[in-house]
């Protein structure tokens, strides 16, 4: 495993995934220096191309960011790269390829929450809400996650299209008692308090 520091669409950094050692470790090198040494190399390969794709990505060039997102994969594959390119992919209405990206990026890092948390929300886009929340749940229970209040955001989004107010009510103060300046969770809640009254 090695640890790729990425900027996430919050602009916090976090990051691990496999790469160089793994893939060298079997390719006949003795040197332990020198599979060090490449790995870092291929992870600030990586983190060169992450970069530049989030900055095409922001800018709308979407199918140059997926080229560059696929050659930080490359490099260095790491759930935040799997992950953005998923996140590319749903800028294009492309759901289901950036589910399978998202479940690339489990794969390599399992407790990376931003995964879980866009496959909820990319099922709930596709009008599947019921199966949208198992995997916001496990989006709330992972070990790293900068932005908890998104999936719980996305869960009252999923129950409020289910039709269970009270639940989703109860997820948006979930959501903005982790943050209370998420306005899309306060507009969202004053929404579901006025269809019940």
């Amino acid at each position: 495993m090695c640890s790729g520091l990425y900027r996430n669409r919050r602009g916090l950094l976090g990051g691990a995934g496999k790469c160089g050692i793994i893939i060298l470790s079997g390719a006949g090198f003795s040197n332990a220096e020198t599979v060090t040494a490449m790995s870092i190399e291929a992870r600030e390969q990586a983190l060169q191309y992450f970069q530049r794709a989030y900055e095409l990505q922001m800018k709308g060039e979407l199918d140059e960011a997926i080229a560059l997102y696929r050659k930080s994969i490359e490099a260095c594959p790491t759930g935040e790269a799997y992950t953005f390119l998923g996140w590319t992919y749903s800028f294009q209405g492309r759901y289901e390829e950036a589910i399978r990206e998202c479940n690339r990026a489990i794969e390599v890092d399992p407790d990376f929450g931003n995964p879980y948390n866009d496959i909820g929300a990319y099922l709930i886009e596709m009008g599947r809400p019921g199966e949208a929340i198992p995997w916001l749940e496990k989006a709330v229970r992972s070990s790293r996650y900068e932005s908890y209040f998104f999936p719980y955001f996305n869960m009252g989004r999923a129950y409020e299209r289910l039709g269970q107010l009270d639940k989703a009510s109860e997820c948006q103060k979930d959501a903005l008692a982790l943050n209370p300046r998420y306005a899309a969770a306060a507009m969202a809640l004053a929404q579901l308090r006025e269809r019940v009254n």
